[in-house]
């Protein structure tokens, strides 16, 4: 996959940037080398290769350290939300930003 300049000014004009033709051209060049290594990661082959929970687990045996998932503080979302300007049924309401 190669970016070309006219991907980055796309990319750029979504991403609200004003970018000078200097600043695109080493953009393209850098997301075009972005890209390179994941094609070359995605060449791996990786049949039968188990995924790692942690990356210590790849040079050594790691029992990791999990707690129980249990409720530690009580329940104050009314008190939490007394500050906020629009508040129905427990949620915060803001105001509609999509265009």
């Amino acid at each position: 996959m190669s970016l070309t300049s006219s991907d980055i000014a796309r990319l750029a004009n979504l991403a609200r940037l004003e970018l000078a033709p200097a600043e695109t051209a080493r953009l393209q060049t850098q997301m075009n080398d972005f890209f390179s290594i994941v094609e070359t990661m995605r060449a791996v082959d990786t049949t039968g290769v188990e995924p790692l929970a942690h990356p210590v687990a790849a040079i050594q045996d790691i029992a990791l350290r999990l707690r129980d998932d249990a409720v530690r503080e009580p329940n104050q979302r009314e008190a939490n939300q007394q500050s906020a300007p629009a508040v129905e049924r427990g949620l915060f309401l803001v105001p509609k930003v999509i265009e």
